[in-house]
C-alpha cells in the first residue's frame, strides 16, 4: 500500500504524519524548536532548526514502516515569514515571523502613502505588519548590507521544499500572503516588486499547491531513509493547508481553527475581495480561492493565561471550575491582542486587557473571559463575512483550542451556528498529506480527495438562550477596542 508525508511547519514545531492512501493516520511525530523574541513585539526562528527538527521527524514517522512504500511528501507551513538565501543559497538571517510587529512604520507607509487602494488594486489585499512585503521593507530600511546579499526570497515551507529538492519554488496560497502576488490572477505583482527593490528573479516560481515540484535530492533521500524518487508537492500556506484537511473546499464551506493564530476561513470557486479589505483575499489550496479572517493570539492567548500567568498545565481543571450558568454572564471581558492584532482592526499598537474586574472576580472569571474574548474576537470577522452577503450556516472547526468542550460551546454561541469536529483531526499536516496524494495522481483532484476521506465526528450545536446572552456580551466586547485605541497608541504596543 502507498504512503503519503504530510509535513506542518508551525511557529512552536514541526509536526510529521504518516497516512495511508485510504486516509488513515499511522503515526504522527512531533519535534519543537525555540522561537526567538530579540526585542518586545519581534518574533524569529532560525531556519536550521526547521530543517534539522523536520529531518528527524522524518526519519522517525517513517522508523516502522516499508520506507519504500512512501510516494510522495508535501509540506505545509506557517505563513508571512520572511526566509532570504544569498548567493550561496545560504540563510542571511533568522527568519522574521508572520507574528512579527516590527514592521509597523513600513505597514503604516505602505498603506497610508502608497495608499490601500493601490494595493488592494494590485494584490487584492491592504498591508498588515505579519505579511512578507513590510518585513523585506524593513531590512531595506534597517538592514541595508544583508538586504543587499539577498538573492532568494521565500517563505519558511518553501525553505523545507528547497532543502529536500533544491528547486525554488512556492504555491499561490502561500504567496497570497506575502503582498506581492496579483492574487486574482496568479502571478507576481511587477508593482510590487518595484516597490520593494528587489528583482523579480528572487522570488520563487509560482504552482498550485498540489503540483509536482520535484523530487528528493539522492543524498537527502539517503539521510532521510526514502526513495529518491519521492516526488514532492508545492505545499501550502498552513490555514490553506487545514481547510482541505478539513473539508473546507467548494463553493461558501467554512472552517474555524484555534491553532497559536486564529483563521476563520471561507472557501469560494470565484475570486472575490473585501471592499473594506478587512478579510484576506487569497488563492485556496484547491485551485480555488478563499477570504480568510486571521487574529494573532488565538490558543496562544490560553496557553499564556494558564502557563505563564497561572504556572498550570492542566487546562480540563482549569475549565471544569467555570460554571455553566455563568457562560454568557461573565463580568470580565478580556481582549485577546496580546501580539498586536490583524483582521479586522490591522493595529500592531493593541495589546490585550482584562475590563470589568471587582472584589469578587475569580480565576475561574479570568479563564473564562479569555476564551470568550478569544470566540468575541473571531466573532468580528464572522460579522464581516456576513456584511458581505455570505450565508455561513455551520462551520469545521480545528485546532488545539477545538479540543475543548467548553471552547467549542462558548465559540458555537457567540458565532450561533453548529459547529463540526473531525474524526480525523491533525490540522495544516493532515490536508498537506492529502495535497501529496493528488499530487501522486491518487485522486484527480483536491474535492474529491477531501470528499472521500474527510469525515464529521461529532457536533456542537448552538443554545438559544445563551446564543442571546452572547449578543449582549458582544455588544459590550465591541466597545473596548475603540475606547482603548488611543492609550494603546500612546503607549506604542509596549
Amino acid at each position: 500500500m502507498s504512503l503519503y508525508l504530510g509535513v506542518d511547519l508551525g511557529t512552536s514545531g514541526v509536526k510529521v504524519i504518516l497516512v495511508n492512501e485510504s486516509g488513515v493516520v499511522l503515526n504522527t511525530v512531533t519535534k519543537e524548536y525555540e522561537l526567538h523574541f530579540p526585542h518586545p513585539g519581534w518574533a524569529e526562528e532560525n531556519a536550521a532548526d526547521w530543517w534539522d527538527m523536520t529531518k528527524e521527524g522524518i526519519r522517525e514517522v517513517i522508523s516502522d514502516v516499508n520506507a519504500a512504500s512512501v510516494r510522495a511528501i508535501a509540506v505545509a507551513g506557517q505563513m508571512h515569514g520572511l526566509v532570504t538565501l544569498d548567493e550561496n543559497g545560504e540563510v542571511i538571517r533568522p527568519a522574521i515571523l508572520w507574528n512579527d510587529g516590527r514592521c509597523d512604520k513600513e505597514t503604516d507607509y505602505l498603506n497610508n502613502e502608497i495608499g490601500k487602494e493601490y494595493l488592494s488594486s494590485c494584490t487584492a489585499n491592504i498591508a498588515f505588519a505579519g505579511f512578507t512585503l513590510p518585513k523585506i521593507l524593513w531590512m531595506r530600511n534597517n538592514e541595508k548590507r544583508n538586504f543587499d546579499r539577498i538573492r532568494k526570497i521565500m517563505l519558511p515551507k518553501d525553505y523545507i521544499n528547497y532543502k529536500l529538492t533544491g528547486e525554488f519554488a512556492t504555491d499561490y496560497s502561500d504567496a497570497s500572503g506575502m503582498l506581492l502576488l496579483d492574487v486574482k490572477n496568479k502571478c507576481w505583482s511587477d508593482d510590487m516588486i518595484a516597490l520593494a527593490g528587489i528583482d523579480k528573479e528572487m522570488l520563487c516560481t509560482l504552482h498550485e499547491s498540489f503540483d509536482v515540484i520535484g523530487k528528493l535530492k539522492k543524498d537527502v533521500a539517503s539521510e532521510l531513509g526514502l526513495s529518491w524518487d519521492v516526488i514532492v508537492a508545492a505545499g501550502a500556506g498552513d490555514n490553506a493547508a487545514a481547510a482541505i484537511g478539513t473539508g473546507t473546499v467548494g463553493e461558501g464551506r467554512c472552517n474555524i481553527s484555534i491553532g497559536t493564530s486564529g483563521t476563520i476561513f471561507i472557501s469560494s470557486d470565484s475570486f472575490s475581495v473585501d471592499k473594506n479589505n478587512a478579510l484576506h483575499s487569497f488563492a485556496h489550496a484547491d485551485g480555488h480561492y478563499h477570504l480568510m479572517g486571521c487574529m494573532l493570539s488565538a490558543g496562544s492567548a490560553s496557553r499564556w493565561w494558564m502557563l505563564s500567568i497561572l504556572g498550570s498545565h492542566d487546562y480540563p481543571a482549569l475549565e471544569a471550575a467555570i460554571e455553566e450558568s455563568r457562560l454568557g454572564h461573565n463580568n470580565v471581558y478580556f481582549l485577546p491582542y496580546l501580539m498586536g492584532e490583524r483582521s479586522p482592526i490591522n493595529d500592531t499598537d493593541a495589546r490585550g486587557t482584562f475590563t470589568g474586574i471587582s472584589m469578587d472576580t475569580t480565576t475561574a472569571d479570568l479563564t473564562q473571559s479569555v476564551l470568550e474574548g478569544v470566540a468575541f474576537a473571531f466573532r468580528d470577522s464572522y460579522e464581516i463575512a456576513r456584511s458581505l452577503g455570505i450565508d455561513i450556516k455551520k462551520s469545521m472547526i480545528c485546532g488545539g483550542g477545538s479540543r475543548s468542550p467548553l471552547w467549542r460551546k462558548i465559540m458555537a454561541n457567540v458565532l450561533a451556528i453548529p459547529l463540526e469536529s473531525l474524526e480525523t483531526e491533525q490540522g495544516p499536516g493532515y490536508g498537506a498529506s492529502i495535497l501529496a496524494m493528488v499530487s501522486d495522481g491518487l485522486f484527480p483532484s483536491v474535492k474529491e480527495a477531501s470528499d472521500s476521506l474527510v469525515k464529521v465526528k461529532s457536533v456542537t450545536y448552538p443554545d438559544e438562550k445563551l446564543i442571546k446572552a452572547y449578543d449582549d456580551r458582544y455588544a459590550g466586547f465591541r466597545e473596548i477596542y475603540p475606547a482603548m485605541k488611543g492609550m494603546f497608541k500612546t503607549l506604542g504596543g509596549k
